[in-house]
């Protein structure tokens, strides 16, 4: 490990930038943005076999074999009782896809839950926001019947990538 307690900022931001763009060149993130939701597509796609949708998509982030179309969310937590509310959900009510698939990071990016909710657990409890048509969602609905736990299968291909 290296020790960056003396570091100046600017090459903390430097190696941030430099630890993105070789993220993207291994094809680990897709984006520039914060690399949380692109590793947990990642994980998803790569246990489950499913194929991404573009970037821009605003509905589904994926599509299994059969045509079922997935949402991912992505969670990281900085500590073990931190929020797992998972990001906005655009145009909720309108079924932008048919399951959620949400995983739950630590604070190291290791995988502590991960599961696939139906869109019929998510939308009654969803937290509306007022000015948009959507929604978003706390990963707390694991617990749920119907909801399926695939913690092992995200912490395998963790574990392959």
């Amino acid at each position: 490990m290296i020790d960056l307690t003396d570091a100046p900022v600017s090459a903390l931001l430097e190696l941030h930038g430099d630890l993105l763009a070789e993220l993207r060149r291994r094809k680990i993130v897709r984006s520039a943005n914060n690399p949380t939701g692109d590793y947990g597509e990642l994980l998803f796609s790569r246990a489950f076999g499913w194929t991404l949708n573009s970037n821009s998509s605003a509905d589904a982030d994926a599509i299994d074999t059969e045509g079922v179309r997935y949402q991912i969310k992505c969670r990281k937590l900085e500590t073990l009782g931190g929020s797992r509310q998972l990001g906005f959900i655009r145009r909720l009510p309108d079924r932008p896809f048919d399951r959620l698939a949400a995983v739950l990071l630590d604070g190291k990016f290791r995988v502590t839950r991960a599961a696939i909710i139906p869109y019929e657990v998510v939308e009654p409890r969803r937290t509306s926001i007022a000015s948009k048509a959507g929604g978003s969602c706390c990963a707390t609905v694991c617990d749920i019947p119907g909801v399926m736990d695939v913690t092992p299968e995200l912490r395998a291909a963790e574990q392959a990538i």
